[in-house]
């Protein structure tokens, strides 16, 4: 078994445009799964993924970088925070997210999945 492993988010191991507004590539590499999301302007969890999944927020961890865009979180708490391109961030459960402005937001992430 080889020690190094590169995958190309050009040819995902799974790919998945069910979510309105969203897109996400994954790529399975050692024994992590990392994911690329295109976030269209107008994204938000709270309108385009909650119908699917039936949560009241998001009960998932996020651990990322985003590399354009903007995507502001707010937590059930109230804390709400807007990271953008250059931004690594790490989200609790129990949130709701939207894309700021009117350019996508691109994000790849390490940990957690998303809109499952």
């Amino acid at each position: 078994m080889s020690s190094i492993e590169v995958k190309t988010f050009d040819n995902p191991d799974e790919s998945n445009t069910n979510f309105k507004n969203a897109k996400i590539d994954i790529v399975k590499v050692g024994d992590q799964r990392v994911m690329r999301l295109v976030l269209q302007p107008g994204w938000k969890w709270s309108q385009d993924i909650k119908p699917t999944v039936g949560t009241d927020s998001c009960k998932a961890k996020h651990l990322g970088v985003i590399v354009s865009g903007a995507v502001c979180a707010k937590h059930d708490d109230g804390t709400e925070l807007t990271y953008k391109a250059g931004d690594a961030y790490s989200i609790e459960p129990g949130h709701d997210g939207w894309v700021v402005g009117d350019k996508p937001a691109v994000v790849y992430e390490f940990h957690g999945k998303w809109g499952e």
